[in-house]
């Protein structure tokens, strides 16, 4: 399993939603910290940016990917999280 860094935005954000949200992006990242595969199709590369974003339902989580860690950027919501 790689090991996952929060920057300071990206661990404030989780706390202004929904306990059930939280709880399923963490999961998310964790599941792809674990089996990069098992998530392939909800991953992609942003253009523009050295970054990859991981879709939750209707929120986004944007990180760089190294071989022994992922460095989560930021969490939020679909249309804000790209700008």
């Amino acid at each position: 399993m790689k090991k996952i860094a929060y920057s300071n935005q990206a661990r404030k954000e989780p706390m202004r939603i929904n306990i059930e949200d939280s709880q399923r992006i963490r999961s998310k990242i964790e599941q792809y910290a674990r089996h990069p595969g098992s998530l392939s199709n909800n991953v992609k590369r942003l253009k523009g940016r050295p970054a990859l974003r991981l879709r939750v339902g209707d929120w986004r989580v944007i990180f760089n990917e190294s071989t022994e860690s992922i460095d989560v950027l930021v969490i939020g919501p679909r249309g804000s999280v790209y700008g």
